[in-house]
């Protein structure tokens, strides 16, 4: 990876864009959050949560940041500015939750995953970061070498975007596994095997294919 590392802006305060911003500021990266308002409705919890994290709306963390990592409800996903996304490396780390979201019917037909990107045409989407839980995130993740390192699957159809996502999984403490292109993100879906598996890079891959 090129210095200076890219700079990090996430999208969703809440959970898992919390942990995911205390990996990235661990590893050394600069990192904008952004809530679902204004930048003040999150400033106290963001420096207490994730010290070190720049609270900020939602269009100064896109305009500010080289790579965007989407940690919203996916309902949500119709809300984001898509002609400021246009040309930015997205990370897609939603999931689908009927609780949470509602009747998604288009889901029968595509995976989220490419769902968000016919939204967001002119972003370079890939998928990562979704199959384990955020708890795991925070617990799991080790030194590069470590024997017991997890693993977080990634898909997308851009070698040299899988490529640059796999190195913020390894910065981030985790063993990268390319699954292929975008489609196979389906694979890391809620109710197949790989979903909530805080696995190693040989468990993954057999759970893959069970």
């Amino acid at each position: 990876m090129k210095n200076p590392k890219p700079v990090i802006g996430i999208l969703g305060a809440g959970k898992l864009g919390s942990v995911l911003a205390q990996l990235f500021i661990k590893a050394g990266y600069q990192v904008y959050i952004a809530g679902s308002g204004d930048a003040d409705k999150i400033a106290l919890s963001v420096k207490i949560i994730t010290p070190g994290a720049v609270a900020v709306d939602a269009q100064e963390a896109i305009a500010k940041s080289d790579v965007i990592i989407l940690a919203l409800p996916l309902s949500k996903y119709q809300t984001l500015p898509a002609e400021l996304l246009s040309g930015k490396l997205v990370i897609d780390a939603m999931n689908y939750w009927w609780e949470v979201d509602g009747d998604m019917p288009e889901l029968k037909l595509t995976s989220s995953s490419e769902m968000v990107r016919a939204y967001l045409s002119g972003a370079r989407v890939v998928k990562a970061f979704s199959h384990m839980g955020y708890h795991n995130l925070f617990d799991d993740n080790r030194p590069h070498g470590s024997p017991d390192r997890k693993a977080i699957a990634i898909a997308g159809d851009s070698d040299d975007d899988t490529s640059l996502v796999a190195e913020l999984v390894d910065d981030a403490g985790f063993d990268p596994v390319i699954i292929g292109k975008l489609n196979a993100g389906r694979l890391l879906e809620p109710g197949k095997p790989m979903f909530g598996a805080s696995a190693t890079t040989s468990e993954v891959q057999k759970l893959l294919h069970a």
